[in-house]
């Protein structure tokens, strides 16, 4: 299935108005941002983007908190500033709304790179843990018009994450320990999501250019 296909089903949630939020989860690698952009680009000025990566918390708080070692996983985030920013998203449709990011060069969150304008009626949200059933996670999948899954098969996953890693800096050993160290249980605990998302789709062979079958 095509993007066109997608943003057209994706656009069809706005129906009840004003405005409406579609989380895209799944495990690391599996193409969430690429479909979450791509929807985006799409729709046009209708839809805007709000990456679940720019509620990474930062490397001083990492430390302080004994996670440098477990930098992406579930607790490594700010869930309930992730819900607060969905809410006021949903709650504020008369301003724009500033949306933070996470740097890969910088290796940390940065503030108000994305923006939410009054025009968009879709917000297109991504990340791991949209729909997994925890504290803060529940209640950001609450506020979602729809949550659709992302997968990909473990081998093309960990073949995107390594080449993530290396271009991060990491040498290649370091990348494949990252990866099964970190990258990997990250995607187990996101998988015991699946079954919780409204529809299951794969980013592997889709044309994001023209919509084509």
């Amino acid at each position: 299935m095509g993007i066109s296909r997608l943003a057209a089903d994706a656009w069809k949630l706005t129906a009840p108005g004003p405005r409406v939020l579609l989380g895209i989860a799944g495990p690391p690698g599996a193409g969430k941002s690429t479909l979450a952009r791509g929807l985006v680009a799409r729709i046009g000025a209708g839809a805007a983007y709000l990456p679940l990566d720019g509620f990474h918390l930062a490397n001083a708080q990492l430390e302080r908190l004994g996670l440098t070692a477990r930098k992406g996983s579930e607790p490594s985030f700010d869930v309930w500033g992730y819900v607060a920013l969905l809410r006021r998203v949903l709650d504020d449709t008369a301003a724009d709304i500033y949306v933070p990011d996470y740097d890969r060069e910088l290796h940390e969150p940065v503030a108000a790179r994305h923006v939410v304008p009054p025009a968009a009626r879709l917000v297109v949200t991504e990340g791991n843990y949209l729909a997994c059933d925890l504290p803060g996670w529940r209640e950001a999948r609450a506020l979602m018009g729809a949550c659709w899954y992302v997968e990909a098969p473990p081998e093309v996953r960990q073949v995107r994450l390594v080449a993530r890693q290396l271009a991060g800096g990491r040498d290649a050993e370091g990348a494949r320990a990252w990866v099964a160290g970190n990258d990997e249980p990250n995607g187990d605990l996101v998988e015991t999501s699946r079954g919780s998302c409204d529809r299951i789709l794969s980013t592997i062979g889709m044309d994001m250019s023209n919509g084509s079958q």
